[in-house]
């Protein structure tokens, strides 16, 4: 109920429920009274938000204490913060990527309705861990590595964010001043390193008498961080400005100026604010208004409006903003819009008036003297009058439609019942952008086309408009497919045979065909009633895609579309035990058709050592997509659900840490020819996946119990992380005693342990008395003591801390006695702790290098083959994969007999230290002697290094390891041919080459030589001639070069043809000779051309 009252007190009620009645629901789609009110965020005082973790406020006194002196009482004078205690782990709004760029970034609104709310209560300036623990612990070392992780899992749970984080130490006694206290400042100074922290965001929180004023301290530090934190956030929204247009990007130019003034209001710079504020106010103005915009534009600047006028308030400016409010009213009245809106604007004109009548009347009651022309009555009375003049022109409206009704459920209502940005209706504007992109289509300006369309269908498949999509789709199908856009026409196909495609059967099984046919790297029928024109072009680009070699793996985001294959992961419990392993379970379905087959199903964690154990992948590689697989289980049928089930055994480190799923990967295709990744991020979900989950959860049908082979997929629950636990402990602690105890007397109890344990456990610590937390008079009324003969006074504590019992064999037992003198009566709760430890060693063993071998020409050139008695190199390439340094003492090569050197091998790589993944090379001449059958595979020998760690530790001893070398093919060849030249030449100066062919047959030899010319020579010598050589004879020829071009340059190349021998080709001659030499320029000197000219 919302009421109105003018100044002569008739009262105008505007009752919600009642109009509904009688309009009989027609206008759910349109703002309502009562959304008109201003959001409680835009109202408040933006305060900065600082987040405490590590305090135990429901258990723990201290703990609680200290709260209530940072929450209670809190006077003016105080600085303005707004705290809330949060977990440690408390997972906090995630961050969004950050945009590069905004070149083709069309934004589909000025302000998100859930953007003053994340910063104000989500997204924290400041995360504050509070931990106990004093300078002079004597666990110094293990608290400040678990105050370490306690940081680090804030850190991680910030996600990306700039939020600033610090640690406040509770402890026990006051601190000494600073400079006094050596002990202090050198665990302070590591304390910092270790959790990566500055010198000025660790304090010190002494729990003394004087807790307040200790607090009021750390709050002005807290606050100094949280105004460093939104500057540096003024700062990123600045940053933008260079990046947009005002073409595009006029609704960003608006967002950015709030963001920067709400920020200002949160750094408590109000002048600042109020400028930004004025800006956006200007900006918002400028924009085009139309009918589909016109509410957004008058929502947003009604706020800015409001936030004007209450900082012209605050600061003690009312004729500002007064003034403010005419304008604002002058530049709005009139933006009416749809005269069937008119009711509409009027409600949104009385909650104006009524909104500024607020603030004008909280000004007077802070102090401020009002007029009798300038005073809340009148804004009130005005906002009377549009109220009943709203009501009028309701009933007006709903008077023509007597018996009219609105459909159930609401085809309007959002998932989440709140809009994406303020001012928006439910049903976006998207006709006009659809239109276009068909336009663009028969224009066959297919680029514009899929731009629009594909910006489009992001709403659509948002909001499951199915049989628009589908439209959309086939459509942006057919660009892709004329523009020969792999990746697109890949996604589009992948959508239009899925669940949200409304085709008909025969549509989606021809284009799953068209789907298979390009992953097999073939090109794909033409869509149908495309220009054929545009086809013939199309399957030109088709083929020349096929014909490249790179680009064949594509990666598609699952989020953010509707493909036929959908996912599902999740570990078997929310957590698991370290003693035992855990399970991990992948639904797959696909909606397709027909029958497809995947090759790898890949599940990434956060922990990304045990990716390895979560990995399925297809054996027969070389296959295509079509053959049947060797393993069944990787063919999706359609409509049947998959389950692959996985297991790895955590790390002794891992416990009390989160493994999430950060994503799983399913491979479509061979990466041996063209591949698609579809990427399911946090393990599961598509576009659509979260509303069929909510209609799932809501669904009350009974289903049909299924065989256990069969799996339902609605029933499959989502569990995306699991906690690493410490394993059940094997002991057993028994308490014999008498109760109840009596006051003032050594009251005993024997405390029995004994192990259950397969090992030894060691190191056992008992800890007992009062459990903490309990009433402060407990605490003092309370003793305990190990000694029996003696009576506890004062001096005596409550708690007994890690009392050390040595080790426990497999079955022993340890009996300790304990004495409780209780001084008052009344229930407390004893506290009997247990610790001890049992110690593992995992050893991993790695390989120290690799080395890779190969066989090279004198060119440097790869030889799958040698030839006899022609010199070659064998490469040597050591690759240390060592995470420790590795010295090389030495290295040889031991040759076998059908290979010599043709130097006296040396290492090359002596003394050398590699460290990791740093490489060590070395080669050797090499030439094989003639072998007996033309043609045969030898044998190389054996390459020997010897290495040792290089270590500081201890001294190390010298390792031998001996490599086979690869065997080699070895083939005669009946003409060897090889080239005398110099090393360069020079410009336009004689260069003089000799040819040497030495028969190495039996047989005469007819050969038949030409030259092929260069464009950088001119020669002289034989071009074309036929000689005769005799069995085991030299013959030379002599040619003159002339070098007309600098540079690297083609040399004139031999043409080779052997008669006797016609398999011999001419390419595998010429590898023996020259192609190419250095040609430096002619000086000046002896350029007679230079001269001539």
């Amino acid at each position: 109920m919302i009421q109105v009252c003018s100044d002569d007190d008739d009262g105008i009620r505007i009752n919600k429920q009642e109009e509904q009645e009688k309009s009989g629901g027609l206008f759910a789609g349109i703002m309502s009274p009562a959304q008109w009110d201003l959001p409680p965020e835009l109202c408040c005082r933006p305060m900065a938000f600082v987040a405490l973790t590590g305090l135990d406020v429901v258990y723990n006194a201290i703990h609680r204490a200290i709260w209530d002196a940072f929450c209670a009482n809190r006077r003016a004078d105080r600085v303005p913060i707004s705290f809330k205690v949060l977990p440690g782990d408390h997972e906090y709004p995630k961050c969004r990527t950050k945009r590069t760029s905004y070149e083709w970034y069309i934004p589909k609104g000025i302000l998100k309705t859930g953007w003053m709310n994340k910063h104000l209560n989500l997204v924290p300036a400041l995360v504050v861990l509070f931990y106990e623990l004093d300078w002079d612990d004597p666990q110094w070392k293990e608290k400040q590595s678990e105050c370490a992780t306690k940081v680090e899992i804030v850190r991680t749970s910030l996600q990306g964010r700039n939020t600033k984080v610090a640690v406040v130490l509770i402890q026990k006694k006051t601190p000494l001043p600073p400079g006094e206290d050596l002990v202090a400042s050198e665990r302070a100074s590591a304390l910092c390193g270790a959790c990566d922290l500055s010198g000025k965001s660790l304090f010190v929180l002494p729990h003394t008498d004087h807790l307040v004023g200790y607090i009021i301290r750390l709050e002005n530090a807290f606050y100094e961080h949280a105004q460093t934190y939104y500057y540096n956030e003024i700062r990123r929204v600045k940053s933008h400005k260079e990046f947009l247009n005002k073409t595009t990007h006029q609704l960003l130019f608006v967002r950015h100026q709030f963001k920067m003034g709400f920020f200002s209001e949160l750094k408590q710079d109000t002048q600042n604010a109020l400028k930004y504020y004025r800006t956006a106010y200007s900006l918002v103005h400028e924009l085009r208004a139309h009918e589909t915009n016109m509410l957004e534009i008058k929502t947003m600047g009604g706020f800015i409006n409001y936030k004007i006028c209450r900082l012209c308030f605050q600061h003690n400016t009312p004729l500002d903003a007064i003034a403010q409010f005419r304008k604002h009213i002058d530049l709005c009245k009139k933006k009416i819009g749809s005269a069937e809106l008119a009711f509409e604007h009027t409600a949104w004109m009385s909650k104006q008036f009524q909104s500024f009548g607020d603030l004008f009347d909280e000004a007077i009651k802070l102090g401020l003297t009002a007029i009798q022309t300038q005073n809340p009555g009148f804004y009130y009375q005005q906002a009377a009058y549009y109220a009943q003049e709203r009501k009028q022109q309701a009933g007006q409206l709903c008077s023509h439609e007597p018996g009219g009704g609105y459909p159930a459920p609401d085809p309007l209502e959002t998932l989440s019942g709140a809009l994406d940005f303020y001012g928006q209706r439910p049903w976006r504007q998207g006709h006009q952008m659809v239109q276009m992109g068909e336009e663009y289509y028969h224009a066959k300006d297919y680029t514009k086309a899929l731009k629009l369309l594909d910006y489009v269908m992001c709403d659509y498949r948002t909001e499951r408009w199915w049989s628009l999509l589908t439209s959309i789709l086939c459509t942006a199908l057919k660009c892709s497919y004329l523009m020969g856009q792999v990746k697109d026409y890949i996604t589009y196909s992948m959508e239009l045979v899925g669940r949200a495609s409304i085709l008909p059967e025969e549509q989606k099984s021809r284009i799953e065909k068209n789907l298979i046919k390009v992953l097999m790297n073939e090109v794909p029928e033409p869509e149908p009633d495309c220009d054929p024109a545009s086809v013939q072009t199309a399957q030109s680009l088709w083929s020349d895609r096929m014909s490249l070699a790179g680009n064949n793996e594509f990666a598609i985001e699952v989020q953010d579309y509707v493909p036929f294959v959908q996912c599902k992961a999740k570990f078997l419990s929310p957590s698991f035990h370290i003693d035992e392993p855990v399970q991990l379970h992948v639904y797959v379905r696909a909606d397709c058709p027909h029958p497809v087959r995947f090759s790898k199903l890949c599940v990434s964690l956060s922990n990304q050592e045990y990716n390895q154990y979560c990995l399925l992948e297809d054996a027969s590689k070389g296959k295509d997509i079509l053959e049947p697989s060797t393993q069944e289980n990787m063919c999706l049928v359609p409509g049947k659900t998959r389950k692959y089930c996985f297991k790895f055994v955590a790390k002794t480190e891992d416990v009390g840490k989160k493994i999430e799923i950060t994503s799983v990967g399913l491979m479509l295709g061979r990466e041996t020819g063209r591949y698609v990744y579809l990427n399911w991020r946090g393990g599961w979900g598509d576009a659509a996946s979260s509303h069929e989950t909510l209609q799932a959860s809501r669904s009350f049908k009974r289903r049909t119990r299924l065989p256990e082979q069969h799996v339902d997929w609605d029933t499959v629950t989502i569990q995306s992380s699991t906690m690493i636990i410490s394993r059940v402990p094997k002991i057993s602690v028994q308490l014999t005693h008498e109760p109840p105890a009596l006051t003032n007397e050594m009251y005993c109890m024997i405390v029995t342990i004994q192990s259950e344990e397969d090992t030894v456990a060691k190191d056992i610590k008992l800890t007992a008395g009062l459990k903490p937390g309990q009433d402060a008079n407990l605490t003092q009324s309370t003793q305990i003591t190990l000694n029996g003969t003696e009576v506890c006074d004062d001096s005596h504590p409550a708690l007994l801390p890690d009392i050390p019992l040595g080790d426990l064999q497999p079955g022993q037992k340890i009996v300790k006695p304990l004495y409780i003198r209780c001084v008052s009566t009344g229930s407390r709760i004893l506290l009997f702790h247990v610790a001890y430890s049992d110690e593992t060693v995992t050893l991993e063993t790695v390989v120290p290098f690799e080395v890779a071998m190969k066989f090279v020409s004198s060119k440097f050139e790869h030889l799958e083959r040698v030839y006899v008695d022609i010199p070659f190199l064998l490469m040597m390439d050591i690759l240390s994969a060592s995470p420790w340094p590795i010295e090389l003492v030495n290295s040889e090569v031991q040759l076998a007999s059908s290979m010599t050197a043709i130097d006296q091998p040396q290492s090359q790589v002596e003394g050398v230290t590699l460290q990791t993944s740093e490489c060590a090379s070395e080669c050797f001449l090499l030439k094989c002697p003639p072998v007996q059958n033309g043609t045969s595979t030898v044998a190389s020998g054996h390459y020997i290094i010897s290495w040792k760690r290089k270590s500081a530790f201890a001294e190390t001893s010298v390792v031998r390891t001996i490599v086979i070398l690869p065997h080699v093919m070895v083939e005669n060849i009946p003409l060897y041919v090889h080239a005398e030249l110099p090393s360069f030449g020079r410009v336009r100066e004689s260069l003089p080459v000799r040819y040497r062919l030495e028969n190495r047959t039996g047989l005469v030899q007819d050969v038949e030589i030409s030259v092929e010319p260069s464009d950088a020579f001119m020669f002289s010598g034989l071009k074309q001639v036929r000689m005769r050589i005799l069995p085991g004879a030299e013959q030379e020829m002599l040619y003159n070069f002339y070098p007309l071009m600098a540079g690297y340059q083609v040399l004139p190349q031999l043409n080779i043809s052997l008669v006797r021998f016609p398999n011999i080709s001419n390419q595998l001659l010429r590898r023996f000779l020259p192609s190419r030499i250095f040609v430096k320029p002619q000086g000046r000197n002896g350029d007679t051309s230079i001269e001539a000219a």
